[in-house]
């Protein structure tokens, strides 16, 4: 049997074509992907790549994979079939992919989104979600509640990475915090934020992402920076002092120094971003305040908390999805739409049956 799927073969070679359709070996659950949304990541690849993707002749160490590959790491779907030896799910549950690539001893560690050679399932290989069917490792199938609709559990892999921003900022309950930037990360972060209780602030140019933020009820406040001193006022609002974290979702360079602006001394800053450049920022502001500035990637051991969040209603998603489309019309409406236009959107989503559309 042979299924469609959006194969990436070289930067902006992106081809809809018929690959043989996977099925569940020992240990593995066979997903029917119902939805996968479109990640920056993906642009990157499509703009810049290969990055995460294996090139051609190279196949990436783990998977064996290399291009072209599969695309696609934020899923969901049902369960379609078990592989031996898995018991513990049933066909037609609900479920969300952690897309990890890493060896089997590694995937237990604490910290195994940082294991040597880790890579991510619909960049590295191992299949993807912009296809109609995934077999994926038990491992990283989490099932979700009847509840929530599979539109918005594929924005559970994206609030993952929030969340797990969230832990790197030493998991805050309560304070302050400021955010660059409203597209699907930025406006995830302030949903986790808000969500565990934090005044949440994010400087966005967009109108349309600004009003998204507030209308969704994640951000207390949301700045225009071409109109509004961002650090000035928060400091305003706070007594003078800045906020306790924040968080950088742009690769903007001003962006990543307005941070260090805003938040007061001793604070500390997430950077989210996926750069494409060094940048350029005044790193004395960063000695003066003994601001502490923390990387982050992807997420470890965070889906079980963002789908509780999610389940119980601490974060509600609809809000954020922007546009749904099958799969024929993932460059024209999905990629040219983030790329050229992305102050119109915050997260495509992308059906690759056509089925809920």
């Amino acid at each position: 049997m042979t299924m469609r799927a959006a194969r990436w073969h070289g930067k902006k070679d992106i081809r809809i074509e018929e690959i043989a359709s996977p099925t569940a070996g020992p240990g593995q659950v066979l997903v029917d992907v119902a939805w996968c949304g479109i990640c920056g990541t993906d642009l990157h690849e499509y703009l810049e790549g290969p990055i995460f993707i294996p090139p051609a002749g190279h196949p990436h160490p783990i998977s064996g994979d290399a291009a072209p590959v599969t695309l696609g790491h934020e899923m969901s779907g049902t369960v379609a079939a078990l592989g031996e030896g898995v018991t513990d799910l049933e066909v037609g549950q609900k479920v969300v992919v952690e897309p990890y690539i890493v060896r089997e001893e590694d995937q237990d560690r604490p910290d195994y989104n940082l294991a040597p050679d880790m890579n991510f399932i619909g960049l590295g290989g191992d299949g993807g979600g912009l296809a109609e069917q995934i077999a994926v490792r038990r491992r990283w199938v989490h099932p979700v509640a009847d509840s929530v609709p599979l539109d918005q559990a594929a924005l559970i892999e994206p609030l993952s990475v929030a969340h797990h921003a969230w832990v790197r900022a030493g998991s805050p309950t309560s304070g302050v915090a400021v955010i660059g930037g409203a597209g699907p990360i930025g406006a995830l972060t302030a949903a986790v934020l808000k969500g565990k209780g934090l005044t949440v602030y994010v400087s966005e140019l967009s109108e349309l992402r600004r009003q998204k933020v507030l209308e969704a009820g994640v951000v207390d406040e949301a700045f225009d920076p071409r109109e509004v001193d961002v650090p000035a006022k928060i400091r305003e609002l706070h007594d003078g002092q800045g906020a306790d974290v924040g968080f950088e979702c742009t690769s903007v360079d001003v962006v990543l120094d307005m941070l260090l602006d805003a938040v007061r001394p001793g604070g500390v800053i997430v950077n989210e971003s996926i750069w494409g450049h060094e940048p350029a920022v005044a790193l004395h502001k960063l000695v003066l305040k003994e601001i502490d500035l923390r990387g982050t990637i992807a997420y470890a051991n965070d889906h079980a908390d963002t789908i509780r969040m999610v389940e119980d209603g601490a974060v509600d998603l609809a809000p954020f999805i922007t546009g749904k489309i099958g799969l024929d019309d993932l460059l024209d409406q999905g990629f040219e739409t983030l790329i050229h236009h992305n102050e119109t959107a915050v997260k495509i989503l992308v059906s690759p049956t056509g089925r809920g559309l």
